[in-house]
């Protein structure tokens, strides 16, 4: 399943090291080349775009950290009227795609003069109903005498959330976080909609340009492709041990 899984990755690294526009094998033909990767480099100016992508991701993912974390607790812990019709308009949104909404979203932007600004690309998924049911399941199996051990030593319950509950909850954290900047990092919805200036252009743009109508030169193509992915792969592979606690430590309690 493994190797089902990885072949087309593999055909997408080695078709990036062919020689010419086009190819007929997995296999490069040809002696390998790295031209490929210099071209599309340079073409898709993707300094420029990972700078872009890289700041809107870790914004929109802080963002949601800090909703989630505050939500995410106060649906676990505090007692109010209203807050299991609460919890379930939040996983409400989950069913909602995005798209549906672009047009009342898009009117909000415009009448706040945000279009074709980073606030475009950050304030319109800056929460997350997945981060905060992700949140609220893994607080709630947090232990709550810990909480009350601390609130004995006189914490109040903002300061129980970040020196009691967060550090408790690292995994789940490092789990939003990689959901959250992987999505924001192969996102190419909002910047195709909410902007149009070319300083703003994020890698997944620069990844769409080298898409051509009626011919495409699939190795240029491949690499670019190659370079685009690598790091969100390593970040992934930094983060997979937490990511695999949190995923598997996350629903225990209802």
């Amino acid at each position: 399943m493994a190797a089902v899984i990885l072949l087309p990755l593999l055909v997408v690294f080695l078709t990036s090291f062919s020689q010419g526009e086009t190819t007929q094998s997995v296999l490069p033909q040809n002696d390998l080349t790295l031209s490929n990767y210099r071209d599309a480099w340079g073409r898709g100016k993707f300094l420029l775009a990972f700078a872009n992508s890289t700041l809107v991701a870790l914004t929109v993912t802080s963002f949601q950290i800090i909703t989630s974390a505050l939500a995410g607790y106060a649906l676990a812990r505090l007692k109010f009227r209203g807050r299991e019709l609460l919890l379930l308009i939040v996983l409400a949104t989950l069913v909602i795609p995005f798209q549906l909404l672009v047009i009342p979203v898009f009117l909000v932007l415009k009448w706040g003069h945000l279009i074709n600004t980073y606030w475009a690309l950050i304030l319109p998924t800056a929460a997350n109903g997945f981060g905060i049911f992700l949140l609220r399941q893994y607080f709630k199996s947090i232990p709550v005498e810990l909480e009350e051990a601390a609130a004995i030593d006189g914490a109040s319950r903002l300061q129980i959330l970040w020196q009691v509950m967060l550090p408790l909850a690292r995994p789940a954290l490092v789990t939003l976080f990689l959901f959250t900047f992987i999505g924001e990092w192969n996102d190419l919805f909002k910047p195709l909609v909410f902007t149009t200036r070319p300083e703003l252009r994020t890698v997944q743009l620069a990844l769409a340009e080298f898409q051509e109508q009626f011919t495409n030169n699939w190795p240029l193509l491949m690499a670019a492709v190659t370079i685009a992915t690598v790091p969100v792969m390593l970040l992934f592979l930094i983060g997979q041990r937490q990511f695999i606690r949190g995923i598997a430590t996350t629903g225990i309690k209802n």
